[in-house]
């Protein structure tokens, strides 16, 4: 078994003994998550995080753990019947907190014709509303079920 140690600028390859070799810890699965993501390599990404947000860009490079590098990344924030796509140049994106990669068809219309594109204060202003609305329901709800004594 043979790795690539890199260091500095330079790199080094040195060999394992096979008797240690099947106690790495990389596995066949870790193989299938990077040709996987190979796939994708310099293709433009749909990445969908944890936290609910979504960014566009080229996926540059990629790690084991499925960290990634997004050129020309942007995040595309949607409200209603609003969007709007924030740019974030080069972007680095940490494999856990990824849900979804999906390579987008660049043949196709990215949105529906009724979506509107809005400027950056817009789409955040529509999100405070957005944000302050559910709060509100939220506490009328916990206030519903005050009320409610069975």
């Amino acid at each position: 078994m043979r790795f690539v140690s890199f260091s500095k600028n330079f790199s080094v390859i040195f060999q394992i003994p096979k008797s240690l070799s099947a106690m790495s810890w990389a596995g066949p699965e870790d193989i299938h998550l990077s040709t996987s993501l190979a796939s994708y390599l310099d293709k433009k990404l749909l990445v969908l995080l944890r936290d609910g947000r979504k960014l566009l860009g080229i996926l540059r490079s990629f790690d084991q753990f499925a960290n990634a590098v997004l050129e020309g990344a942007c995040e595309r924030v949607i409200v209603g019947d609003l969007y709007c796509d924030i740019s974030l140049g080069l972007y680095v994106i940490r494999g856990e907190n990824v849900v979804l990669i999906g390579e987008l068809d660049l043949e196709k219309e990215e949105l529906p014709p009724h979506m509107t594109r809005v400027s950056e204060t817009e789409i955040k202003r529509a999100q405070k509303v957005e944000r302050e609305a559910t709060d509100l329901k939220g506490s009328m709800r916990k206030r519903m079920e005050f009320l409610d004594m069975d």
